[in-house]
């Protein structure tokens, strides 16, 4: 029998006492804490860290180790060796109960890639403590060997983290790396997290090192979203072409992509410049020939006329989420709880070259105490008003132009609501919104928001940083005959 270096206990008695003391902890918390409301004489003794502590030492010193895990590096010589408690892992993992039931001796050999072995020992010292401490490059590795060992609940763990940091600076970048892992493993929670952050921070994605490394996929999924948020559709061609100099990928890759752009978004005089200076776009013309007729047709006529004999609802007359002065205006609301808020701002009339000299000026107002129509007074035939109760009512916006105009036949307007945060030090999306009229059409703007908070994670400084932009939207007018 193997023995503890402590007083002569038998091993299997003192990992199994340490355990079972955690096992009453954590099974009787609950209890305990009903102890304390039920009876007021009671008292509550924590020593669960202390506890904790002895199964750190337990795990650093090795007393009363009865398996030896043999981690081996794939494709090296390198081995870690690390002294443990069978009891200890057959409790945390069933896989390591499988392992340790149907080993020959007291080592069990594991083969780990290069990654995972480098935080394998941080992996075991959770199952002992159940607290780990992790960097963003260590994320994926601990994640498959919770996903192999079946630790679900650190699992679960590192997803949120994951969820929760992707706005974290690394020096490389991440969050392509986060997408592409999830999307190997099916994790569509995490998938859809990354991909929104992609799509609601692409400015600021295109301008890293990042960009350079995202998969021919994501790329063109990508292309396809009308809810991108950038500074224009140029910006986004341009990257395009870098990461296409980057990665020389097939010419169907190639071709799909450059369709993809929405060359109707490009004012004229810059499309001019492309079709001289732009080396993609000179090498693949004749693939996109079509759209960039289109896109000149599109900024020389009127939008009316133009939409009597094309289709105008396809993508390339949709605008995304552009953050320059021509679409739209930022928004700082100082003490978003004080007051009804109003704000003036223009717009160009819409992405047409036709319309490049138009105006429309937009009147927004911000409420932090919006009622729906449903929750507001209401009047007897006698004309006395009759109050009608509310919780306090909710922040809403409504942005309407200044004036109507015969110009605006034909197209509505879209307005889109984006709110900023800080996290992890840097400013980022935190919301979108897109209505019509007011955000009260989208029903849940603002909805978790605790604004009376000074430091609510939808505040920066005390102040809602908001950014509204106006999409316009070209409806067909007449179907052309073919």
């Amino acid at each position: 029998m193997v023995r503890s270096c402590e007083q002569g206990i038998p091993a299997w008695v003192y990992v199994g006492t340490l355990l079972l003391l955690i096992h009453s902890v954590t099974v009787r918390g609950a209890a305990l804490k009903q102890e304390v409301v039920l009876d007021n004489w009671a008292t509550v003794l924590n020593h669960s860290m202390n506890l904790v502590q002895r199964m750190e030492t337990l795990l650093a010193l090795g007393n009363g180790s009865d398996v030896t895990l043999r981690v081996q590096t794939i494709n090296t010589d390198e081995v870690k060796v690390i002294q443990a408690h069978s009891l200890v892992l057959a409790l945390q993992s069933d896989v390591f109960e499988e392992l340790l039931l149907t080993r020959n001796n007291s080592a069990v050999v594991l083969r780990e890639t290069p990654d995972c072995a480098a935080v394998f020992d941080k992996f075991v010292r959770y199952l002992y403590c159940g607290d780990i401490s992790v960097r963003l490059d260590q994320a994926i590795s601990l994640h498959k060997l919770a996903s192999k060992y079946h630790v679900w609940a650190l699992q679960q763990g590192l997803t949120q983290y994951m969820t929760q940091h992707l706005s974290s600076d690394s020096p490389t970048g991440h969050v392509i790396g986060w997408y592409n892992y999830a999307l190997q493993i099916g994790d569509m929670v995490l998938r859809d997290s990354c991909l929104q952050y992609l799509s609601w921070n692409l400015s600021s994605v295109l301008q890293s090192g990042e960009w350079g490394s995202i998969s021919e996929d994501l790329l063109l999924s990508l292309l396809q979203r009308s809810d991108l948020i950038l500074q224009s559709e140029l910006e986004l061609y341009e990257a395009l072409e870098a990461w296409i100099s980057q990665n020389q990928p097939v010419s169907s890759t190639v071709e799909s992509a450059l369709r993809a752009v929405r060359y109707g978004m490009i004012p004229p005089q810059h499309l001019f410049r492309l079709q001289k200076q732009s080396p993609l776009m000179q090498k693949n013309y004749e693939s996109i020939r079509d759209l960039l007729y289109l896109a000149f047709q599109f900024h020389s006529a009127s939008p009316i006329q133009l939409a009597k004999y094309f289709d105008v609802n396809c993508s390339i007359f949709t605008p995304r989420n552009y953050l320059s002065t021509s679409w739209g205006s930022p928004w700082v609301i100082n003490n978003p709880t004080r007051d009804d808020r109003s704000f003036s701002f223009q717009t160009q009339l819409g992405p047409s070259g036709h319309d490049s000299s138009k105006r429309v000026t937009w009147n927004a107002l911000f409420s932090p105490r919006w009622f729906p129509l449903s929750a507001r007074s209401t009047y007897t035939e006698l004309g006395a008003m009759q109050p009608t109760r509310t919780d306090g009512g909710r922040p809403r916006i409504i942005v309407t132009p200044a004036t109507s105009s015969p110009d605006f036949a034909g197209v509505s307007f879209q307005k889109t609501v984006i709110v900023m945060a800080r996290q992890q030090g840097k400013v980022v999306v935190r919301h979108v919104y897109n209505f019509h009229q007011s955000t009260e059409e989208a029903g849940d703007f603002l909805v978790d928001a605790d604004l009376q908070r000074r430091a609510s994670e939808y505040l920066i400084d005390s102040s809602l940083y908001l950014h509204i932009v106006i999409k316009p939207l070209y409806h067909t007018l007449i179907v052309a005959r073919k």
